[in-house]
């Protein structure tokens, strides 16, 4: 006995009634959502005495590219086990790369599905957004952001990534971990490993945080005669750089290196986890692996071959530009505080 589905069967009726002349082909098409050559070859095939031209010819055999069982069984051991926490496109890439699996998404995706193993990766609906154009050029402008999370998930301390990435290319310019929460040190040795690797960009899109700009309302009397508040440690550093600042007013006008932030924290904490990082160290060891290769997959050309970073003239001090700048009154002693610590000043030729 011959099964049919519901419908194999509708095509079964559909075609018996255009034989039959009682349908055209153009209505036979539109019924069975099928091209009207299409519906000519089922014509042709159509046999009033037999159901088995209705049926696809592959029906009960094994196609040579299926999945096998053990197969099939050694990617949910995987996904459940060593790669545990991997969305979908990246265990993907790890089952290619390291077990020897060449499958696609799509594959990897139906298995665990039929599993009931899901996405870690969660799709938020979109929003309409107005998307802002990136700059043409490589170093035109540098996005830079901060975020503090549980990057080792409980092997280690909490940690800060800091980073930076280019408008025009989405590479990742400089990042690294510290302990600390998101401070001026973070990113002057952000800028630092930047400059030294790439060059000084053009301009920096930043948020409008307390390191970067001022917000309080105080003003100083040599503040208001010079008519500008004094720049932060940060803004300063900027400044002497010749490094135009432009404030983000949202979170999604920094998109770009948001998105990139959401990447890491999917594929980087799984990186982590498969490494065993449990110490800052060993967290910068796999985040210097993880950049590289995010550059090779992630980022694109520029739309035009210009370089925008520039280099540091050849007396420029960079150390001494991206340190710590305080004002103090010497001491009759020679010595100057600096927070509950007195500093000893070395003798030179000016004092005795």
């Amino acid at each position: 006995m011959v099964t049919m589905s519901q419908k194999e069967f509708q095509r079964v009726k559909v075609i018996e009634n255009a034989a039959g002349g009682r349908l055209s082909v153009r209505e036979a098409s539109r019924l069975l959502q099928l091209s009207e050559r299409q519906v000519q070859r089922l014509k042709r095939r159509y046999r009033p005495d037999s159901l088995g031209w209705v049926q696809h010819g592959n029906r009960g055999r094994s196609v040579p590219w299926a999945v096998s069982l053990p197969q099939k069984q050694l990617i949910l051991t995987l996904a459940r086990g060593k790669y545990q926490g991997f969305n979908d496109s990246h265990l993907t890439e790890k089952l290619c790369a390291e077990e020897g699996l060449s499958l696609s998404r799509e594959t990897v995706r139906r298995i665990l599905r039929a599993a009931k193993l899901a996405s870690p990766q969660k799709r938020r609906p979109r929003q309409y957004r107005s998307r802002r154009p990136p700059r043409p050029r490589f170093g035109m402008m540098a996005l830079t952001d901060a975020s503090r999370h549980d990057w080792l998930q409980g092997r280690g301390p909490e940690l800060t990534l800091i980073g930076l990435q280019d408008d025009a290319t989405s590479q990742i310019l400089a990042a690294h971990f510290q302990l600390e929460a998101e401070n001026t040190v973070g990113y002057l040795r952000a800028l630092h490993s930047m400059i030294i690797t790439h060059g000084v960009p053009l301009s920096l899109y930043r948020d409008r945080h307390s390191i970067f700009q001022r917000n309080d309302p105080h003003w100083t009397l040599a503040e208001q005669l010079a008519g500008k508040q004094a720049p932060t440690q940060l803004g300063r550093a900027l400044e002497e750089l010749g490094i135009e600042q432009i404030p983000a007013y949202s979170p999604q006008a920094k998109g770009r290196i948001e998105r990139a932030w959401r990447t890491c924290q999917d594929r980087l904490v799984s990186e982590l986890r498969l490494a065993r990082a449990a110490t800052v160290e060993q967290a910068n060891a796999v985040l210097a692996r993880f950049c590289a290769d995010y550059n090779q997959r992630f980022a694109r050309p520029a739309a035009e071959s210009v370089r925008d970073f520039r280099s540091l003239p050849r007396r420029f001090d960079l150390a001494r530009c991206l340190a710590l700048h305080y004002r103090r009154v010497v001491a009759a002693d020679h010595t100057v505080t600096l927070g509950a610590n007195s500093i000893a000043l070395p003798r030179d030729r000016l004092r005795s």
